[in-house]
Parts: C-alpha cells; sequence; structure tokens
C-alpha cells in the first residue's frame, strides 16, 4: 500500500470534500481517502498495482476540482497561499466595485426610467463572471449526481437574476432584484477570503517546523571543509558545527562538546549537554563549544522532517466526532433545496403572496442554510490543537488520539523510564571508616573491570566527583554475589551481605542503614576493606525530578494514577510513595502489561505511558497510548502520542490540550448548528404572520459568510493560553 498526498483547489465545504472522497473511493485500487476541507488537501492509501497519481487526480477532477500532487510540507508555501488569496482578493474587489453601486441605486434612485437597465448592466458581470466558479461547481456536481454550497448559491442568486431580468423586458419599472444576487455573491466571496486567511493561521505550526531548517551544511570531504546545500549531505558526512549555528542533520558526535538548545524540537528550554558519542538532532542550535558530528539521518528521515510529516497526517486525520458533521452535511444540501421548493409553494400558492415575495424568501433559505461552518467546526479545532501540542514537543499521531485523550479516567505508568531517568545511580555514600571519598574510590576502583549495570553507575559517580581510581588487580566477579580484587596492597570486597558472610566480615553496624535504604527503595552494596566493614553505596534509579508534580497535576485533572513496575512490592511501594501514587502493580512480568491493562479497562478508560519495548504491547492495549520520546523506536511507533521532552508533566498537558480541543469542537458545533436551526425558518417566513419580520437575502448572505469566519476564528482561540 502506498500514501499520497493531494492539493485539492475549488472546495468551499465539507459536502465538496465528501464528493471528492466518494469519487476518490470509487477509484479501483484506492483504499481509503480523508480529504481535509481546513488544509485543502486529501490523504488517500492506494494500492500502486492497480492505481497510480495520474487515476487519482483524475477521481478528483470527475469530482469538478483540480488536483496536484504534494510532497511534504508543500501545501503550506506561502508562494502557494499567497497566490490563491491574490486571486481571491481581486474576484471579491470585482464583484464589490459592481455590486456596492447596484445596492445604492436601488435603495436611493426611486425614479429613474432606465433604472433597471442599470442595475443589469452592473449586476450582470457580477453574476457570471465573479460568480463563474458557483456555476462550474454546480455543473459538475450535477454531473456526479451530486449537490454542494456552491449549488446553493447558483440557484440562490439566479432565481433572483433571471426574476429581475424577465421581469424588466415585461415592465421596465417593475420591482427587480438585481442587487440582491450581486450582493450576495459579493458576501460569500467575502467570506472565503476572510475564512482562507484565517484557516492560513491554523497551519502555522507547521510553517514554523519548516522554517526551522537550515538551508546550507559545513562538510568535511578529501580532508577539507565545504559549505554545501543541505540537500546534498549524505549519510555519513563528517559535519562542523560552529558556536550559534543551526545542526544540519540528525547524527552522532565524533569530536568536541557543547551544549544544544533542542526547544524548537522537544519543547525544552535548557540546553542540553553533549559530548562525544552523544546524539544531536537537526534544526536544534549549536550553543558556545565547536563539534564535529557523522550524519546518521539525512532528507525524510531527519526528526525534523518525521515531526512535520507526523504532524501533517494527524491535521488531516478525522475524529469519530467529524463522522457526525459529516453525514448531516450529505444530506444538508438536497434538504434545503427541497425546504426552499416548499417555502416558495407556501407562500405563493397557500398564502397566495407574489411571486416576488415568495421567490425571495425561497432565495433566503437557499442562502443562509450554508453547511460551510458546520464542515469547518472539526478539522479546524483539531488542527490548532495538534499544532499547538507540537509546538511544545507532544506529537499527537492522528484527530482520533487527541479525541481518545478526553475521555482518559485512569493513567497508568511503567516505573523504569517513566517516572524513574531509567539509569541506575548512585544515591547514597556512608562510611564507617575513612571519608565518603575513600568508599566511593575503593568500590569504583574495583568495578571498573566489571560490565554489570550497577558498576557503570558507581564508576560515573565517581568521575563526577572527581576521584582518582586506582588499578585494580586479581580482579574477580563472583556472580549473585559481587566483586572483589587488591588496590594498593589492599584486599576489598564489594556486593551484598550475602558476600560478606561469605568472607566472614562483620556487618551489624550497618545492618539500619541497609534496611532504611532498601526500604526507600535502593539497592544497597556494602564495602570490606583488608577484612573490614567500610561503608555502604547505595544505587537507585533515580526518580525524574519533575515526576511528583507530573502527577500531582494528573491528580488534579480527577484521574486515578496507577504505578506498573516489574520491582518487588517493597522498591516499588517506596517510589510510589515518593511521587505520590497510591495505585501500585508491582512484579509484573513484560508479557503480562498488556493483561493489567485489560483488566483495568474493564472499569475504565485507561491511558498507559512507557518507553520500552516490553511496553509496546500495554501501549497498543490501553485506550490511548503515549510513548516517552526518549525511549525505543518500537515503543515510540506504537504510541498514539509521543513526548518529545520525556518529561511527565506533557501527559497533564496532552490530555488539557484534548479536552480544550474538544471543547471548542462542541462550540463549534453549537454555533454552527444553532445558526441553521434559527436562521432557515427565520428565512422561511415563519415570523411574519405574527410579527411581520422577514430576513432580506442580503442579510442571510452576511449572516452565512461570518458564521464560517467565526467557527474558525475560534478555532484559532486554542493558540493561546497554556495547556
Amino acid at each position: 500500500m502506498k500514501t499520497a498526498k493531494l492539493k485539492i483547489k475549488g472546495m468551499h465545504c465539507a459536502s465538496c470534500a465528501l464528493l471528492i472522497d466518494k469519487s476518490l473511493k470509487k477509484t479501483d485500487g484506492v483504499v481509503n481517502a480523508n480529504t481535509n476541507l481546513s488544509n485543502e488537501t486529501s490523504y488517500i492509501e492506494y494500492d500502486e498495482k492497480k492505481a497510480g497519481l495520474e487515476q487519482l487526480t483524475a477521481a478528483v477532477k470527475r469530482a469538478g476540482y483540480s488536483a496536484e500532487p504534494l510532497v511534504s510540507g508543500q501545501e503550506h508555501h506561502n508562494d502557494t497561499k499567497a497566490r490563491d488569496l491574490s486571486r481571491m482578493k481581486r474576484v471579491f474587489l470585482f464583484s464589490l466595485v459592481l455590486s456596492v453601486p447596484a445596492l445604492l441605486i436601488s435603495m436611493l434612485i426611486m425614479n429613474l426610467d432606465a433604472k433597471n437597465w442599470v442595475l443589469f448592466a452592473l449586476a450582470t458581470p457580477v453574476q457570471f463572471v465573479a460568480g463563474y466558479e458557483f456555476y462550474k461547481n454546480t455543473w459538475t456536481g450535477l454531473k456526479v449526481q451530486t449537490a454542494s454550497m456552491d449549488t446553493l448559491i447558483a440557484l440562490g442568486t439566479s432565481a433572483a437574476y433571471f426574476y429581475s431580468l424577465a421581469a424588466t423586458i415585461i415592465n421596465p419599472m417593475a420591482e427587480v432584484y438585481f442587487e440582491v444576487s450581486a450582493i450576495l455573491i459579493t458576501f460569500v466571496l467575502l467570506g472565503r477570503y476572510l475564512e482562507t486567511l484565517a484557516k492560513a493561521k491554523t497551519s502555522d505550526a507547521i510553517k514554523k517546523l519548516m522554517g526551522l531548517a537550515p538551508k546550507t551544511a559545513r562538510v568535511i570531504r578529501k580532508d577539507k571543509e565545504m559549505t554545501i546545500p543541505i540537500d546534498e549531505v549524505r549519510l555519513g558526512d563528517l559535519i562542523v558545527v560552529k558556536p550559534g549555528e543551526k545542526i544540519p542533520v540528525d547524527g552522532t558526535i565524533v569530536d568536541g562538546a557543547s551544549s544544544v538548545d533542542e526547544s524548537m524540537i522537544t519543547g525544552e528550554s535548557l540546553p542540553v549537554e553533549k559530548r562525544k558519542g552523544d546524539k544531536v538532532i537537526g534544526a536544534s542550535i549549536n550553543k558556545h563549544g565547536a563539534f564535529t558530528f557523522k550524519a546518521t539521518a539525512v532528507g525524510e528521515h531527519t526528526t525534523l522532517s518525521q515531526i512535520i510529516q507526523l504532524v501533517e497526517r494527524a491535521q488531516g486525520s478525522k475524529a469519530s466526532i467529524q463522522r457526525f458533521a459529516d453525514m448531516v452535511s450529505a444530506r444538508f444540501v438536497p434538504a434545503i433545496i427541497v425546504l426552499s421548493l416548499a417555502t416558495f409553494a407556501y407562500w405563493f400558492f397557500v398564502a397566495t403572496q407574489p411571486l416576488s415575495f415568495a421567490l425571495i424568501l425561497a432565495v433566503a433559505v437557499l442562502v443562509i442554510a450554508c453547511p460551510c461552518a458546520l464542515g469547518l467546526a472539526t478539522p479546524t479545532a483539531i488542527m490548532v490543537g495538534i499544532g499547538r501540542g507540537a509546538q511544545h514537543g507532544i506529537l499527537i499521531k492522528d484527530g482520533s488520539a487527541l479525541e481518545k485523550a478526553h475521555k482518559i479516567k485512569a493513567v497508568v505508568l511503567d516505573k523504569t523510564g517513566t517516572i524513574t531517568i531509567g539509569k541506575p545511580a548512585v544515591t547514597d555514600v556512608v562510611s564507617f571508616a575513612g571519608t565518603e571519598k575513600d568508599v566511593l574510590r575503593f568500590a569504583a576502583s574495583v568495578e571498573k573491570n566489571s560490565e554489570h549495570p550497577l558498576a557503570e553507575a558507581i564508576v560515573t559517580a565517581a568521575k563526577e566527583k572527581r576521584i582518582p581510581l586506582a588499578k585494580a588487580t586479581g580482579f574477580t566477579a563472583i556472580p549473585g554475589y559481587g566483586v572483589k580484587g587488591t588496590i594498593n596492597g589492599k584486599r576489598v570486597l564489594f556486593g551484598n551481605e550475602k558476600l560478606m558472610k561469605k568472607n566472614a566480615i562483620a556487618t551489624r553496624q550497618a545492618a539500619k542503614t541497609t534496611e532504611t535504604l532498601e526500604n526507600e527503595g535502593k539497592t544497597a552494596m556494602l564495602l570490606a576493606v583488608n577484612g573490614k566493614l567500610a561503608g555502604v553505596i547505595a544505587v537507585a534509579d533515580v526518580v525524574k525530578p519533575s515526576s511528583a508534580d507530573a502527577i500531582a497535576g494528573l491528580k488534579r485533572l480527577g484521574l486515578d494514577v496507577y504505578m506498573m513496575t516489574g520491582d518487588n512490592e517493597r522498591t516499588a511501594k517506596a517510589v510510589a510513595k515518593r511521587v505520590g501514587i497510591d495505585n501500585v502493580f508491582a512484579s509484573v512480568l513484560p508479557g503480562d502489561k498488556a493483561t493489567y491493562v485489560k483488566k483495568l479497562q474493564a472499569e475504565k478508560r485507561v491511558c498507559f505511558v512507557g518507553d520500552g519495548i516490553n511496553d509496546a504491547p500495554a501501549l497498543a492495549q490501553a485506550d490511548l497510548g503515549i510513548a516517552m520520546g526518549s525511549g525505543t523506536d518500537v515503543a515510540m511507533e506504537t504510541g498514539e502520542i509521543v513526548l518529545m521532552r520525556s518529561d511527565l508533566n506533557d501527559v497533564g498537558a496532552s490530555i488539557r490540550l484534548s479536552r480544550k480541543t474538544f471543547s471548542k469542537i462542541k462550540q463549534n458545533m453549537f454555533w454552527a448548528l444553532i445558526y441553521n436551526v434559527v436562521g432557515i425558518p427565520i428565512a422561511a417566513g415563519v415570523l411574519f404572520g405574527a410579527f411581520g419580520i422577514l430576513l432580506s437575502p442580503i442579510i442571510a448572505g452576511a449572516a452565512m459568510a461570518l458564521s464560517s469566519v467565526s467557527v474558525v476564528s475560534n478555532s484559532l482561540l486554542l493558540k493561546f493560553g497554556k495547556i
């Protein structure tokens, strides 16, 4: 299966998008099609053995629209948007210049013999030049037996125009409605121009991400430094980065060190220290030092490119709530045409009102019943919400993930790498003979020969304190016990209590200390030098500084928080207590994580947060899977939301963002529906008999145009305020 993206031109409402999807899905080889009105892009999944881009663009053309293939990010190029906006502006101004005089003449000049013919002259170019798109789209829609908003506008304005033309020919002094058709077209064009301006802002996040990419790179080839375009960088190239420069592509440092600002990718405000062997991300900014790195990902495979592609796909996806809007839009236009005809028939045949009266009410019904606002309610909010998340290092893979997040009632957190750093570190050094530095020096000197994960933590702690290490002779690793060796002529034992007992070392004075440390969830190791107990070193997977605050924040959101770990119950409860978690699943085997999640799902909607390969089944099982960005590729692929900063605070931020986004969607849906529920009956004249109130087609056109703009503007409010 292959995925294609097409830029669609000519869409104006939700029924346009549905028509394109319908035409594409009828094409042999197309598995799925999703056309997004907000970013005017169609995402098609197809079998390349049965179909190609030529067949896909032809399917769009059959539906009455034009399409062209897109590469990632192309839909956000400013020149394309600028050309479209410039064209729309010219057409609107052309219509405005002719329709405003027509309105003024019809209102202010009463006794002019040639008045109707002047209005005819002004309205005709508006009707058939400015309004050409309405007729073209109506005709193509009729060919595939469907109707859209353009159908409503074409029918409504044509009814007013041709009635006026016929009346003028029969009686040049008759009451006519040329200005109504002209002003209606002008209002619709204005609404579409303002709507396009507003929609362009919904993709600001993508444009900002694209703007981060540097244009050139300084590479070393044939022992010479040369500056080349970023597109010419190859895998394995050695690239030099100087202070203040952007890092061109992803890679691994081979020489030098620096601090790097990765905030534009991860949202993390503090620079990250980088040294030889560390990974660097393309588009991040080198702060102080200079270094050379080897390119490990270029082009569309860099972190930035993949983020852009992920956000684009997500912004083009549909949440299930969109199905309601699609269903209504699909049936809306035909229903309104029937209602308009019924309105005309009632007022003309039943209420015996004049033909012009019945016609104007029928036109008002056609014009006010625009389904655009309803079609824009969901996709615009999702686009802004996903873009806002991306700017904060929260990558939401699709609209359904954003929808699921606001329904979550429980969050299950994997311990290692999620609540904790995921790497053992020395937490305590206790000395019974000599200084703490002596204890750490002896332990690290003997452990530097060991491959045990805890040994690395002890050696790292000694290096961080700049403690010189001595050479150990006679090193022996004793599985299940610890290590031993000779340092500067002194016999050193380092390990658990069993090692001490085996070598007849008295440990009574350390008993209380080791018990306290182990109750805190730490691994306590004993050091003996020349047959006497010298000290205790505790190692633990350190809790992330932000974990406790993040968990408190999740509770404030009304969520039940659980911790899941393979650690024994005592260690697990110690860590849970430190971060404020009351519910603990301890001694859980890697293969059983998904089972625990499934059991919890019987009671409530569950979000699982993890980072390891063994977390992938639980991430997939949960109602919502959130993967930490520092985790494995498998976990990040399985998770529906990826947190680039690996900060638990972003779990709460994801859920808050989801709640705000769906609050906006509900607001948009309400206003779009209430607008039609209230507006259509008034346009049909239900208030005329009792109150003498009628809705002018001109006012209906203005209201219709503003409804779409208001929905998009309401969605854009998501860009402001904290998440």
